[in-house]
């Protein structure tokens, strides 16, 4: 009875909420390669609410593990942002593995695009590509080095250009390119892992982006096989979950170290001073006298007198 007056809702619903749902649970290759139509698993999941339907279940579970990764991707990053620019330093931040990790990320969206597989399978790809640029300017800005930020989003700019036109970048190429996305992308969580292990700390790292991360990794893995079944995208997040998982453990170990409460190295013994004694100590305290200023006399120098004055009892008599 619950049931039923359930169906009796899902079976009428407004075009404005029926279309996208419809639409998302049809934009499945898989799908149409087993003849079956793009409204098949609406009808079965939305409309008579079965969820026995093993191949339907999984692409609903997929679906909505995809949307929920490409939300999350979106304001993955923020975090990250954020503490950047509280701390106004990238320390402990790794500006090569953060290029070479947008170089695989702008690989795997040109790849997805030009192939044209559902967006739920990908979109977080172009999210955390923008906000990984953001990330090394700021690396770069509080770093002094904005001529290099400059460089950097030129390059990265004409190298997205090129991978989305297929007169420059020929669909073969961008195979090859896409298989070389998985080692970039493994060696582009490499220098932060090293970092961290030198530091013996993870910086400015943010935690919440590496465990999501790790579980958005994990996710890929589940609707690449339920909805794209690609190899070289498959094993790519296989990798990838890997070494993110190598991340969240770093996370975990070096949690108490931070940049704000530096290790402080134990303090050097210097050696004592002697003790004075008690005679040097007053022989030293004692202040030295003062030189007595010899006494000037007081008596006032005789004049001399002259030599054309003589004396009245030198003088000779007068004659008379």
């Amino acid at each position: 009875m619950a049931l039923s007056s359930l169906t009796s809702i899902t079976r009428n619903l407004r075009p404005i909420i029926k279309d996208p749902a419809s639409s998302l649970l049809g934009s499945n290759p898989l799908l149409s390669l087993s003849n079956e139509s793009g409204d098949h698993c609406y009808a079965v999941l939305v409309e008579n609410l079965d969820i026995f339907d093993a191949q339907c279940l999984k692409l609903g579970i997929s679906k909505g593990l995809g949307l929920g990764i490409v939300v999350a991707g979106s304001i993955v990053k923020l975090p990250q942002l954020l503490k950047l620019v509280n701390a106004k330093s990238g320390e402990g931040l790794s500006v090569i593995g953060y290029v070479l990790e947008t170089i695989s990320y702008i690989v795997t969206l040109a790849y997805n695009v030009r192939l044209k597989f559902p967006f739920s399978t990908y979109g977080e790809t172009a999210f955390i590509s923008v906000q990984n640029v953001a990330i090394i300017l700021l690396i770069l800005h509080f770093a002094k080095k904005d001529v290099y930020a400059a460089g950097v989003l030129g390059g990265v700019l004409a190298f997205a250009a090129a991978l989305f036109e297929p007169r420059v970048v020929p669909y073969r190429y961008l195979q090859i390119l896409q298989g070389l996305s998985i080692p970039l992308s493994l060696a582009s969580k490499l220098p932060q892992i090293v970092t961290n292990y030198q530091n013996g700390s993870t910086g400015q790292l943010s935690a919440f982006t590496v465990f999501n991360y790790l579980a958005g990794s994990l996710a890929r893995v589940f609707t690449t096989l339920t909805e794209v079944n690609d190899p070289f995208i498959f094993w790519g997040f296989v990798l990838a979950a890997t070494l993110n998982a190598v991340l969240a453990a770093q996370m975990v170990i070096y949690w108490k170290s931070s940049p704000n409460t530096p290790v402080v190295p134990p303090a050097i013994k210097t050696p004592t001073t002697p003790k004075r004694s008690t005679r040097q100590r007053k022989s030293a305290l004692t202040t030295p006298t003062t030189p007595t200023t010899p006494k000037t006399s007081t008596e006032k120098p005789k004049t001399p007198k002259s030599p054309s004055t003589a004396s009245r009892k030198g003088r000779p008599k007068k004659k008379t």
